[in-house]
């Protein structure tokens, strides 16, 4: 896997299709690497014509890793923004907001269309708001604008969160598959055999908790983006699943009220994942964005979100 030296870190990625073609950045969430991204999301984005750029944020995947800060304490953060003391992460959303944009100058791109989901979403809502030279259009999937007193996560979700997997690869493999299925598309399930692989994939690559929970802290740590969203000038659309457990479509709709003109997609039976079955549909809805044929009254007849 190639890597590149980009806002002081190195920062593993991969690029697919043609290099001349209009670039794509995708960036992933809360502690999925590059790989998370389906094989068949991506190869449709380059038969689309774009050029695809992913990479792991740092403290995932091969991408540096800041362990010297150790592994903060969520619940102390928990209890910090509850009274609204501030929260001192190792690195904030800005710091991997400066990643994107350092892996684009890097690879000699000036200015990509964006896809980010859940933190991805927030970090690339941070880079049109800071770099708007830099962004084509921005496409925020199951995201969030951090505003205070959005709902959270529901019950099963925040168990399946704070269980802490056995040491042993089979207990974590176990643990993986449990959260996922946690925040699964309940009309478009995904075969639990499918997960374990997928699951077990991921941890052959790379396992960091410890990044994952430094990654949660600098999402904490963000509070309230509204003041930032509404400065955002690139085209954007926000995707959001009407049945999202993880981050709900009352996040998505607050996202999309704040961002000048942005366009709001809800999808009937879709969790916080992005099932083999939709992707079709979010390939549709992203290139008809990217190339600006969506309009604010209508949808194409193919893009039809309601089930």
């Amino acid at each position: 896997m190639p890597s590149l030296n980009a806002n002081g870190i190195r920062i593993a990625f991969d690029t697919a299709g043609d290099p001349k073609a209009v670039p794509l950045l995708l960036i992933s969430g809360l502690g999925l690497q590059l790989t998370a991204w389906p094989d068949e999301f991506v190869e449709g984005l380059v038969e689309l014509g774009f050029y695809v750029i992913r990479y792991d944020n740092r403290d995932v995947g091969l991408s540096t890793k800041f362990e010297q800060a150790g592994t903060p304490s969520l619940g102390l953060a928990w209890l910090k923004s509850l009274v609204r003391w501030p929260i001192r992460p190792p690195y904030t959303l800005n710091d991997m907001a400066d990643d994107a944009v350092g892996v684009l100058s890097a690879l000699g791109v000036a200015r990509a269309h964006v896809v980010g989901v859940s933190m991805g979403g927030m970090i690339g809502q941070v880079m049109a708001a800071r770099f708007p030279s830099r962004v084509l259009s921005l496409a925020s999937i199951m995201s969030s604008s951090g505003r205070r007193g959005l709902p959270g996560p529901n019950p099963e979700v925040k168990r399946a969160m704070m269980r802490r997997p056995g040491g042993d690869a089979d207990a974590m493999i176990e643990h993986g598959v449990r959260l996922l299925q946690a925040i699964a598309s309940p009309t478009y399930p995904t075969p639990e055999k499918q997960l374990r692989r997928r699951v077990a994939r991921a941890l052959r690559r790379n396992c960091c908790p410890g990044g994952v929970v430094r990654q949660v802290l600098a999402v904490a740590a963000g509070g309230d983006r509204t003041a930032q969203l509404h400065t955002i000038a690139a085209p954007t659309l926000v995707i959001h699943g009407a049945a999202d457990p993880m981050v709900p479509p009352a996040c998505g709709r607050d996202t999309a009220e704040a961002i000048p003109n942005a366009r709001l997609e809800v999808i009937e039976g879709m969790g916080h994942d992005l099932p083999t079955q939709l992707l079709e549909r979010l390939l549709a809805l992203i290139d008809a964005h990217a190339h600006g044929k969506m309009t604010p009254d209508s949808t194409p007849p193919r893009l039809f979100v309601k089930q």
